[in-house]
């Protein structure tokens, strides 16, 4: 029999093409190799990775505290907020940043911790940083704790 080309590239791509549905058909599963010896198991929450990562009440109410400041970054599977620099109208030499770090996914007090960032203006219009007031981050933090229970009381009644 003579050696024809298209015949023997037929065969070896329908059985690549086998091969590759019989290995997607294994995929729909995932085996757990330490696990018991029952056999591959399912996945129990393929959606679980896109679920926020800190408490939703501290989230909410961080951003809702720090809405009239400009936000610079927000990170909710990390659980940190940090604004951008804020001038308050009625006093236009001094500055404040807030970077509010959630620690936990339960709402607790200790969950949450704030850093408060200053600077002011001198006489040659450059910002010069200065140490702000520790009550100033503890009014923040129980600002969003008030807030956050506001949000989860609503939510329960509601």
């Amino acid at each position: 029999m003579p050696f024809v080309r298209g015949t023997w590239m037929r065969g070896v791509a329908v059985s690549a093409l086998a091969v590759a549905a019989l290995g997607v058909a294994g995929c729909s599963t995932v085996m757990h190799p330490f696990g018991g010896g029952n056999g591959p198991k399912a996945v129990s929450n393929p959606d679980s990775a896109a679920q926020i990562g800190v408490n939703g009440y501290l989230w909410r109410a961080t951003l809702d505290t720090l809405s009239f400041m400009p936000l610079a970054s927000a990170d909710p599977y990390g659980g940190v907020v940090i604004t951008d620099w804020y001038i308050n109208p009625e006093k236009q030499d001094e500055r404040f940043k807030c970077t509010v770090y959630i620690l936990d996914a339960r709402l607790r007090a200790d969950g949450l911790n704030v850093a408060v960032f200053k600077q002011n203006k001198n006489a040659a219009g450059e910002w010069i940083d200065a140490p702000s007031a520790s009550e100033t981050e503890t009014q923040i933090e129980n600002s969003i704790l008030t807030r956050a229970r506001q949000l989860r009381l609503s939510n329960l009644k509601g």
